[in-house]
């Protein structure tokens, strides 16, 4: 998944790493603490999140507003946390010059995913949040395949012939 799918993909291999054999993200949202003090859409954070303070605020909260337990909510969920614990197979990529996701949100998850079985990093240098210049979008879809073949469907298949 991408942006919020890359969020919900992050999500979801650091809390149920039972259940998926490997992961693709791009400019996945990781880390909200730091989300919330580097994106040009702060208030995303705070309406996914801390809504009723939000709404209790009459909006526009920051970094500076919250409080210990407004943080420890955002740490608790944020993909970051669980990262450790992360297993599967693991490609990110990033658009460089994405202002929505900053690339620091997935090189975090990245550097975070110590016990995957496979990690992979592609840097787009010149495209943002959309990663939608021809080559980088052609590029990304190749290892993106790739990854998934090498992954999920090799696996598979060997795990298929190994049973019969």
């Amino acid at each position: 998944g991408g942006s919020h799918g890359g969020f919900l993909g992050a999500t979801l291999v650091s809390q149920r790493k039972d259940l998926f054999k490997v992961a693709c993200l791009r400019n996945p949202v990781c880390n909200f603490i730091s989300m919330l003090a580097t994106s040009d859409i702060p208030d995303w954070v705070v309406v996914e999140l801390l809504k009723e303070k939000n709404a209790s605020t009459g909006g526009g909260l920051t970094l500076a507003d919250l409080d210990d337990d407004d943080l420890a909510t955002l740490r608790r969920r944020s993909p970051v946390t669980g990262a450790k614990d992360v297993t599967a197979p693991t490609l990110i990529a990033l658009g460089l010059a994405d202002r929505r996701v900053p690339p620091s949100q997935g090189l975090e998850f990245y550097h975070a995913i110590s016990n995957a079985k496979a990690k992979k990093l592609l840097t787009y240098p010149n495209d943002d949040h959309a990663i939608d210049k021809p080559w980088s979008s052609a590029d990304q879809w190749v290892h993106i395949a790739a990854w998934l073949r090498e992954h999920l469907i090799a696996t598979t298949v060997e795990h298929s012939s190994s049973s019969s």
